[in-house]
């Protein structure tokens, strides 16, 4: 499962990949927002994804705010979360091979809807590579 989530800066960017997602089949759990307001925080949602998260451990995150900064500072506090704050697909997919992220945080002011589309296939597709890079995540989960 897939939990989405947005604020208002990053609702555009959602409802793009909300799409997009829905054209891979793949199971969604859409957290918010579901309108623009621009009194929503991006907090509300880090809180609702980290909820559903513990409901569903195995699933992966997408988040959107305006620069994906916020969320992915959120989303990095809680624990079995590890978050990349994505740029480019390189990025997302080192991240995804050597730190097993299993939240991507992306900016909905700063990102190009063809590559966010990249960024979050790259995501979904690659594998984490285990090995000396499961025991450099261990090493650090406190």
């Amino acid at each position: 499962m897939i939990i989405l989530g947005a604020d208002h800066a990053g609702f555009e960017l959602k409802e793009t990949l909300k799409n997009y997602l829905q054209e891979l089949n793949e199971d969604i759990l859409d957290v918010g927002a579901y309108k623009v307001d621009s009194e929503d925080n991006f907090s509300t949602f880090v809180k609702l994804m980290v909820k559903s998260f513990k409901d569903y451990p195995d699933s992966q995150i997408i988040a959107v705010c305006g620069s994906g900064v916020g969320m992915n500072i959120g989303l990095n506090k809680q624990k079995g979360v590890f978050c990349c704050l994505g740029h480019t697909v390189e990025e997302v997919v080192k991240s995804r091979e050597h730190n097993n992220i299993n939240a991507l945080a992306l900016g909905g002011r700063t990102t190009e809807v063809e590559n966010a589309k990249q960024m979050v296939k790259a995501f979904l597709t690659t594998k984490h590579l285990g090995g000396k890079y499961t025991k450099r995540m261990t090493d650090i989960d406190l």
